[in-house]
């Protein structure tokens, strides 16, 4: 019992830093996920790659794609499918907003975090976000270079 409580992480923060990289947030949301039980269950282990994850609505709702949740390794039978679609929650003013926002040109819906809050729902914060190009991404690696300079020096 006590070797099933390590496994089980008592704060979940999974990060998608890579995102942050390639991609210019222009606005965030937390959205409630849809999940089965074994799902939830592999995301309290930290199990979940969201790199190449991406959002996109289907008749009015949230999709999630590409959110890589490994199967749970005491599922049986039951185990859910790690690559399935999953629907996100959120309010329909909200949905709104991200659906305005998507239709233009060069934007998309991606995953940046997921997380477990408070009360032991999983939620994902999604970002409306632009890809950078490529001047921006070395201008980002050179404020970066800065910064670390800075905190060496002392300042």
């Amino acid at each position: 019992m006590a070797k099933d409580k390590d496994r089980i992480q008592k704060q979940v923060n999974i990060v998608n830093r890579k995102a942050s990289f390639e991609y210019q947030f222009l606005d965030k949301y937390t959205a409630g996920i849809m999940l089965k039980g074994t799902e939830i269950k592999s995301i309290r282990e930290g199990k979940v790659n969201m790199q190449d994850g991406y959002a996109v609505f289907t008749n009015g709702e949230l999709w999630l794609h590409n959110l890589h949740i490994s199967t749970y390794t005491e599922g049986t039978h039951y185990n859910h499918e790690p690559m399935r679609a999953r629907k996100l929650l959120l309010n329909k003013r909200e949905l709104r907003k991200l659906e305005s926002g998507a239709e233009e040109q060069g934007v998309t819906i991606i995953p940046t975090r997921v997380f477990i809050n408070d009360r032991g729902f999983a939620k994902v914060e999604i970002a409306l976000a632009r890809g950078k190009k490529l001047y921006d991404k070395r201008q980002d690696i050179k404020e970066k270079d800065v910064k670390r300079e800075m905190d060496r020096a002392g300042y």
